[in-house]
């Protein structure tokens, strides 16, 4: 019989990615987070505009966890994570998988600036010594990483201002190809305050409406995380899903059922913040890993 070596060169890396998932679980357990498992088939995702989900059988597999962990923190769990697999239809490249690893947590009675001491604290645990060495890049990771706005971010790296990208509907190709490649090349860096209409669940700034409590997380270049303080109006939310829904709906984008007991629930969430960071990304970026193929076993085209 013949045995797979592209499978079986992986074994090294492979053992590194489940010493590094350990890790992961035991920081969330001995800082009072609950592991919980939510169902990946569900009725209707959020909707999104620019997030395709995978049908199954009439209902769709999860792009995110997210709708069913808050359901939990409004039912009174007050700091959650998840480690469980998502899809997205059409996602795939060097560092994007159609099914890939996602690492969630919830936590009440806090914003996205807790969020971000969440997030230097992990690299802190998993990376003691406090520096990352990828791809010939030394990155610093000593708190407190860098923070900057979208807007200064356009000013300094797009060819754009802020104000001019989103009028021409050039926002994510600006940040895509001039802004993210040059954040967190010496240390990680906080993308924070997102335009108000790229708020997507979360809140807006209490003394500043035109910008949400949104960050994102960039380390070599390589996005890791999406981050909110969640919003918790209903009415609001409701409206935001039903813009988004009409922006799919204008592409030719296949119809998302409104996630009904999401909104019903949602008005007894406490005031909270919530994460979602690529499991895979960052084991790519601990394993010094060039591309997301190398840290999974089976990618699409191996099965």
């Amino acid at each position: 019989m013949q045995g797979n070596w592209a499978l079986a060169k992986k074994r090294p890396g492979l053992e590194q990615r489940a010493r590094i998932v350990q890790a992961i679980r035991s920081f969330f357990v001995s800082n009072n987070f609950l592991e919980v498992e939510t169902p990946h088939r569900l009725p209707g995702n959020a909707p999104e505009a620019h997030i395709d989900a995978v049908q199954s059988d009439g209902w769709f597999l999860h792009t995110s966890p997210e709708l069913c962990m808050k359901r939990l923190l409004a039912a009174g769990y007050p700091r959650l994570f998840q480690i469980c697999r998502c899809w997205r239809a059409e996602e795939r490249g060097s560092r994007h998988l159609p099914e890939f690893t996602m690492l969630e947590w919830y936590a009440a009675h806090c914003d996205y600036h807790a969020l971000m001491h969440h997030c230097e604290a992990l690299l802190a645990a998993l990376l003691p010594l406090g520096a990352l060495h990828y791809q010939g890049q030394a990155i610093d990771l000593s708190p407190p990483w860098e923070r900057i706005t979208v807007a200064e971010a356009f000013d300094r790296f797009g060819s754009l201002s802020l104000e001019q990208a989103l009028a021409e509907n050039r926002f994510d190709e600006i940040i895509a190809l001039e802004i993210e490649p040059r954040l967190g090349i010496q240390r990680p860096t906080f993308l924070i305050e997102y335009p108000g209409e790229l708020a997507a669940l979360a809140r807006r700034h209490p003394m500043r409406p035109h910008v949400a409590e949104r960050f994102e997380l960039y380390i070599a270049g390589l996005e890791l995380a999406n981050a909110f303080s969640e919003l918790t109006d209903p009415l609001e939310q409701r409206q935001r899903f039903a813009d988004e829904e009409a922006t799919r709906q204008r592409a030719g984008k296949p119809a998302y059922p409104s996630p009904e007991k999401f909104l019903q629930e949602l008005g007894a969430m406490p005031e909270a913040a919530g994460i979602a960071l690529g499991l895979d990304r960052l084991v790519m970026l601990l394993t010094n890993a060039s591309t997301i193929d190398e840290v999974v076993a089976f990618t699409p085209e191996l099965l």
